[in-house]
Formats: C-alpha cells, sequence, structure tokens
C-alpha cells in the first residue's frame, strides 16, 4: 500500500472539505492539527481548491493534504503543482488513473459496482473510494460487493458523520472513511476554527475506539 494511504489508515478519517475562500485554508488546516487530525481532502468544487492546497501545502509540509473531486488530468497536475500529496475522483476515469500510475501520483477512484472493481483491479489498485456509499445502500451494500476482492481495500465516503462511522471502520476492508460534518462550510466560511478544532479532536477519539471493539 502507498505511504500516503498507511498514513491516512492510521488516522481513519479524511475530511473532506469545500472551501471558497483561500484566506481560509492556513487557519483552518491550523485547527486541524491542533484537533490531531491533519488529514484534508480539498475538493476541486470552487475556484479557491488549488489556492488553498497550495497555502496549506506551504504552511504545513507535514499536513496530508490531497485533493478531491479530481475529474481531469489537468486537475492532476494543478493539483500535485500545489502540494498535493494524494488524488481522489467521484469515478474511476482511465485516463486519470493512468495519468497518477504513470507519475506516482497516490490515487483513490471512485467505484459502486463489481465492474468499477474489476476495473480497479486491471490498474493493480490496493484502494478505492466506495461513493456515495450511504446512498448506494451503506455497508450492507458494500460487504456484499467486496466480498468477491477479498485484497481490495475501501475508503467509504458519503453520508457517512459520527453516527455511522464506526459501523464501517470496524469493518477489516475499510482502511478510513471520507466525512464532512467536522469541516462544515457553514464553519469554515463563519470563521469557528475553534469549534472546527473540537470537533476534529472528537473525530479522532471515535476513530481511534475502533480498535477497542
Amino acid at each position: 500500500m502507498e505511504k500516503v494511504l498507511e498514513e491516512i489508515k492510521s488516522f481513519g478519517i479524511i475530511q473532506v472539505i469545500i472551501i471558497d475562500e483561500a484566506e481560509n485554508s492556513v487557519p483552518l488546516a491550523n485547527a486541524l492539527i491542533d484537533g490531531g487530525l491533519p488529514v484534508a481532502e480539498i475538493t476541486f468544487r470552487t475556484k479557491a481548491a488549488r489556492e488553498s492546497i497550495e497555502k496549506i501545502a506551504k504552511e504545513f509540509p507535514n499536513m496530508l493534504v490531497g485533493a478531491g473531486t479530481v475529474l481531469s488530468i489537468d486537475n492532476v497536475k494543478n493539483a500535485v503543482d500545489a502540494g498535493a500529496k494524494f488524488i481522489v475522483s467521484p469515478g474511476l476515469n482511465p485516463k486519470v488513473v493512468e495519468y497518477c500510475l504513470e507519475n506516482k501520483i497516490p490515487i483513490t477512484p471512485g467505484i459502486a459496482t463489481p465492474t468499477e472493481i474489476e476495473r480497479a483491479l486491471e490498474f493493480d489498485l490496493e484502494v478505492v473510494k466506495y461513493f456515495p456509499a450511504e446512498a448506494l445502500g451503506g455497508l450492507n451494500y458494500l460487504k456484499a460487493i467486496s466480498a468477491p476482492f477479498p485484497k481490495l481495500k475501501f475508503i467509504p465516503t458519503g453520508g457517512i458523520d459520527e453516527k455511522n462511522i464506526l459501523n464501517y471502520l470496524q469493518f477489516s476492508k475499510v482502511i478510513a472513511c471520507g466525512g464532512s460534518w467536522m469541516v462544515k462550510s457553514e464553519l469554515i466560511s463563519s470563521k469557528n476554527f475553534e469549534e472546527i478544532k473540537n470537533l476534529a479532536s472528537q473525530a479522532q477519539t471515535l476513530a481511534r475506539s475502533r480498535n477497542n471493539k
């Protein structure tokens, strides 16, 4: 498994972040680090995404900052140039996956069906994103579609929060979950970084408890 993915596994959570103003990126990252959860997926859904990644990567070089909602090779190039350490995509775009693998860029593409899982295995991927997790059928569906593929690991994302994350994390094929309840847009825009720090700390404590169940 890629070193970055091993690190993500150790935390158990990737915070999925939509950020509208790059000026909030550094205090946001600082709050996440203080909360003990220095893992962030900045989604390419806003114009501030690239600059936000760049600012975080420069200010906190040890933080695991990656890019999400990556839909093209140009997105990959922009993200990596800005300092992204990993790439996440909502689906499995062969061109994007091939480019990342050829350039040794960690990528976790999204899957929703056994057919897409087989395509991921053709690329020798070890970890894929299960998305949108809850809308697809949640943990039961994941267990069903993953059964024929014992070596593949998953990062469920979509509809996951503090109420159901432990159920996912206790499944042996899940290395981490993506979630946004700690970093909601309204908390970022209102600059409520203290609350973000507290929620990140609570989330990390929750994730660590998976090994005690």
